[in-house]
């Protein structure tokens, strides 16, 4: 089978130029002015749009358990509503729920391919270490995973100490995995957490005032300094604190391999929204900061102190005893009235995978902050390049796998729950205003968006097998 884009103007990472693009079977085959159009061809004329690479999201958590419920979207909606936003390939987490961890992977996969509707990926957890996990840590690779996490915060759950952080970045090092980390000082939270339920504050607003900025701007130059001792390379996941952007630039000064993500919720949105009677909305972590913190985060993608643009998605219903229509079904998922009344028990998490370039196209590219290719490179190719899927993914090139993305920069469109298409019953964009927008979106070839009709399928994403750490961006 084959497919010809035509009269497009491209947008990669670097370059802006009109052409034609071939696509055989699930492959990009050529690109060039004027493509003659081969026999059997399916043509899409793209005169007067822009066309691009598929989406990378690489922070996602679908189908996780969470606060005696479940993240709303599964591995079908979730990945849905990436293609509705011109996403093509997400990476979700493995949770170390026991041992060995290969058989953690292997349950997630098998759970992820009956369902997932674009390319996904996975990265693994090291929550627990010792000498077996040790061994078993560069084994990760035969499964296609090349990247590992740690967090400094969550203590009895799923916080390492520094010694063990250490080890873990000696060894993924050692055999070309990437260390990711979850930046929040968990002695800190404990303790003001404790605090405030004493004093009875038990409102939303506290899920921030009891996690403080400040824990994540040391945990992040505490993490850089093991990065630096142990030689190893780091990338700091959903950046949410000015003084985060200062220390990953100050690392990066030095010559350490730093590098850092944020997430659009970190830009457009403050402790001012969990003020809100409808605050619980707003709950993730780490929390959502200030103006200041917004306004840091911004320069910090135009200094490129910030490589990736991702979403940490992980959506609840803001009210789980009411049911929402999805594909037909009724569907009702306990949620975040679970906390109400103690914001220690409100699910953590936003929706965002769907958003997550339909509004950073109108807020970056349409304010003015960023070039569309600069869009691109945050969106689509950095993160391929640094997880190891470049250029099978996140390009338009000859040989790369035909995630394709032709978007009209003229479409006006009020967002919200109606377009996102995640299995939720809120938007945190609900009537923002956006222009520019996803036309038609293509995986491996296959047109599965077409405008606002769905022809994609669960279980046609496939798994991709990553390949060792080796771009530092």
């Amino acid at each position: 089978m084959k497919t010809l884009i035509k009269g497009g103007t491209l947008i990669t990472a670097s370059e802006t130029f009109q052409a034609d693009i071939l696509i055989e079977g699930e492959k990009i085959a050529a690109i060039a002015d004027n493509l003659q159009v081969p026999a059997d061809c399916k043509v899409y004329q793209a005169e007067g749009k822009l066309v691009m690479p598929g989406g990378v999201d690489v922070h996602v958590h679908l189908d996780l358990p969470m606060s005696n419920t479940v993240s709303s979207d599964d591995h079908y909606t979730g990945t849905k509503a990436a293609a509705f936003g011109a996403t093509t390939t997400v990476i979700d987490f493995v949770s170390q729920d026991e041992a060995p961890l290969l058989l953690n992977v292997q349950k997630l996969r098998a759970k992820a391919e009956q369902k997932a509707a674009v390319d996904y990926s996975f990265h693994m957890n090291i929550t627990r270490f010792d000498d077996q996990v040790a061994e078993e840590i560069p084994h990760l690779l035969d499964e296609g995973v090349a990247s590992v996490k740690v967090f400094t915060a969550y203590n009895n759950r799923l916080r390492l100490d520094d010694g063990n952080i250490f080890k873990v970045m000696r060894i993924a090092k050692e055999t070309g995995l990437l260390t990711m980390l979850h930046a929040e000082n968990g002695d800190v939270i404990d303790v003001l957490v404790q605090e405030a339920l004493e004093a009875g504050h038990l409102e939303p607003v506290w899920h921030a005032r009891t996690r403080p900025a400040w824990g994540a701007v040391e945990a992040v130059l505490r993490a850089a300094s093991l990065s630096a001792q142990a030689e190893a390379p780091l990338y700091v996941v959903h950046v949410n604190a000015g003084g985060e952007v200062d220390q990953i630039a100050y690392a990066r000064s030095k010559g350490l391999k730093v590098m850092g993500e944020t997430c659009p919720q970190y830009l457009f949105f403050s402790e001012e929204d969990l003020k809100k009677p409808d605050g619980a909305k707003w709950i993730c972590s780490p929390p959502v900061r200030t103006k200041a913190d917004n306004d840091r985060i911004w320069r910090g993608i135009s200094e490129d102190s910030l490589q990736v643009m991702s979403t940490d998605h992980c959506p609840f219903f803001f009210d789980g005893t009411r049911p929402i229509d999805y594909e037909g079904k009724p569907v009702t998922i306990p949620g975040k009235e679970l906390g109400k009344g103690d914001f220690t028990k409100i699910p953590n998490g936003l929706p965002g995978l769907g958003d997550r370039m339909p509004v950073m196209w109108t807020e970056g590219v349409g304010s003015g902050r960023m070039s569309a290719n600069q869009f691109v490179a945050l969106h689509c190719t950095n993160p391929a390049k640094i997880f190891g899927m470049y250029p099978q993914k996140g390009s338009l090139l000859p040989g790369s796998d035909a995630d394709i993305v032709i978007w009209d920069p003229n479409r006006e469109v009020e967002y919200g729950v109606r377009l996102a298409h995640h299995r939720t019953d809120y938007n945190l964009y609900e009537g923002w205003k956006l222009k520019g927008y996803p036309e038609k979106v293509f995986l491996r070839g296959s047109l599965i968006v077409d405008g606002a009709t769905w022809l994609g399928k669960a279980g046609s994403g496939r798994f991709i097998y990553r390949k060792p750490f080796e771009v530092f961006l």
